[in-house]
């Protein structure tokens, strides 16, 4: 392999009893990707080391250019080590202290690379590599520190891959996801036991405002209740409600309304099952200013969504304009720069808002034949602004109902820039699919979606549902069982 410049992690002028401290912790070697991906993990380490080869800094320097959001976490990742590194006055090999960096966050040590190297290397690997370079260093740490464990963190699997065949610990970089295991995401629904009148209606109380229907119950159940979650009891007498309050162990649950019946449609749309209903009843409702809907393709995400946004902007004026975006990741190859103006380069990308504005047209009873269908949908349209997501950031949007679909394409950084874009009377609909994730770098639970959802939980002016039942054809809903 080709001499590299690298960092001893402790001199070997370092005390027994220190070296056998420091053995008691980890030595985490990152790869550039982890950077690129996470500026802040250089603090998410906790009592453990940090080793940074010069390979790793080669390749910040390399990817620090442009507009995209790799490119900003490399420089700000190059900060961070800048800040590091200048205010620290003592000698680098010693390894530098991370306390007083993160707020004590972090209390192992940043080793940088100093010295020179020789690994030993297959030779099926080519050491002008960078991935193999970094492997080269690990080899050699092993070397020098048998009795430490010495793990390459890396978002490659390819790279973990190899360290493994050679005998390297790896693993991914766990410190972005939010859960390990999606199947823990919360869904927004409880379904009752069967007895859970028995055991929380002892000493409920019942009441009533306006059209809805108010019960305080107390039992086992309550602490494991959310606010704004739906509970719900099949049987002979099915009940549906939503959790609007908890106190200590009791919870206040409000009837819901049925929007399966077509006297409550919301344009023309009803509910066709369950989940659908308790959607529409938080898109519906105007406490509720940040909506996160997930759901595999054809369970009604969309239309549903679009069905409430224009009955809120069109009939009851309570906003003023459906502002809708996305995230313009191709799933084939990319067909090159679009002519037109920022709407009309979006509108490739828009094919479902499109095919929704058919079915909520035909679904349209006003009379008047073509020639008024033809009036209500330039009258949509008019209403209706498509947005490029480049653009958003120094933005306030007052009085909109703001779509974003596609959202598990983005990140934690990316969705928190977009939701705080929302100024007085915006209501915020996230949309999408956590299985279909098309954004390198992310997955299933590191997405921004799975994020906001889980950090969303439980406030007062927030509503989730998962929705699972497919509602577009047979075919559709066959297809999805067995492909």
């Amino acid at each position: 392999m080709e001499e590299t410049t690298m960092a001893r992690p402790h001199s070997s002028k370092e005390s027994a009893p220190r070296r056998r401290t420091r053995s008691a912790t980890k030595l985490f070697v990152l790869d550039t990707n982890v950077l690129m991906h996470d500026p802040t993990s250089l603090y998410r380490f906790q009592e453990h080391d940090i080793y940074l080869p010069m390979a790793t800094l080669e390749e910040l320097d390399h990817n620090k250019k442009g507009m995209t959001e790799v490119a900003r976490n490399a420089r700000q990742a190059s900060r961070f080590l800048d800040e590091i590194v200048n205010n620290y006055e003592q000698v680098i090999e010693e390894g530098i202290p991370l306390g007083q960096f993160s707020h004590n966050a972090a209390s192992g040590r940043l080793f940088l690379q100093t010295q020179a190297i020789h690994s030993d290397l297959p030779a099926t690997l080519p050491a002008s590599k960078v991935d193999n370079q970094i492997l080269g260093v690990i080899l050699h740490l092993k070397h020098l520190y048998p009795t430490r464990q010495v793990i390459l963190v890396s978002k490659d699997i390819n790279m973990r891959i190899k360290a493994r065949a050679l005998g390297v610990s790896a693993e991914d970089y766990f410190s972005d996801k939010v859960l390990e295991d999606t199947d823990l995401l919360y869904t927004g629904l409880l379904e009752l036991p069967a007895d859970f009148w028995d055991t929380h209606g002892k000493q409920m109380e019942s009441w009533q405002e306006g059209n809805r229907n108010f019960y305080r119950v107390a039992g086992p159940l309550v602490p494991s209740m959310l606010v704004n979650q739906f509970v719900f009891l099949e049987g002979p007498t099915p009940f549906h409600a939503m959790v609007r309050q908890i106190e200590g162990k009791s919870a206040v649950l409000e009837s819901i309304r049925d929007f399966s019946h077509q006297k409550n449609n919301v344009w023309g749309i009803t509910a066709r099952n369950r989940e659908q209903n308790f959607a529409l009843n938080v898109l519906m409702d105007p406490e509720v200013d940040f909506v996160t809907l997930l759901g595999q393709a054809g369970t009604g995400k969309t239309l549903l969504t679009l069905a409430a946004g224009l009955m809120q902007t069109l009939e009851q004026k309570i906003y003023s304009e459906i502002i809708m975006t996305r995230v313009t990741v191709p799933v084939g190859e990319d067909i090159g720069f679009l002519p037109g103006t920022e709407e009309e380069k979006m509108t490739p990308w828009m094919g479902a808002l499109e095919d929704n504005l058919d079915v909520l047209n035909k679904n349209d009873s006003s009379e008047g034949g073509d020639w008024g269908r033809a009036a209500t949908n330039d009258l949509i349209r008019s209403r209706i602004k498509i947005k490029s997501l480049n653009f958003m950031r120094g933005r306030t949007f007052i009085n909109k109902y703001l779509i974003i679909d596609e959202a598990q394409n983005l990140t934690p950084k990316q969705m928190k820039t977009l939701i705080t874009r929302a100024g007085p009377g915006t209501k915020v609909v996230c949309l999408g699919n956590i299985a279909q994730i098309d954004t390198p770098y992310l997955t299933e639970g590191s997405s921004g979606l799975t994020y906001v959802v889980d950090r969303f939980k439980g406030w007062p002016h927030n509503g989730h549902i998962t929705l699972q039942r497919g509602e577009r054809s047979r075919l559709a809903d066959y297809a999805a069982e067995i492909l």
